[in-house]
């Protein structure tokens, strides 16, 4: 299979997960965004426990793409260390990443 990921990002304003989203599908480096949210994230930052809402940004991409996400997810991310985290797509539907596939800007061939 393909080396399909998928990459999460937070974000404290539904505005900007929906800036990060929009400009990586405009750019071809994520087929598809989901912003969900609200959540509740509960986490260790700078010694002290903190409890913050935010938007999940799920970003549908490439692995060969995952650079390039990262750089333009920290261009346009407000927090000093965004969470930035690729899995890999292990399955999916056929059809499903067939279109994941012709969303997405074609690998560079070296």
């Amino acid at each position: 299979m393909e080396g399909f990921i998928q990459v999460t990002t937070t974000t404290e304003k539904r505005e900007d997960a929906e800036r990060i989203a929009r400009s990586l599908v405009e750019a071809r480096l994520a087929a598809c965004v989901q912003i969900v949210g609200p959540i509740t994230s509960i986490y260790r930052w700078k010694g002290k426990i903190e409890t913050a809402g935010e938007w999940l940004c799920l970003i549908k991409s490439r692995e060969e793409n995952y650079e390039a996400v990262e750089q333009a997810v920290r261009s346009l991310h407000p927090y000093e260390t965004p969470e930035i985290i690729a899995v890999p797509v292990t399955a999916g539907s056929r059809d499903y990443l067939g279109w994941l596939r012709g969303e997405l800007a074609a690998p560079c061939e070296e």
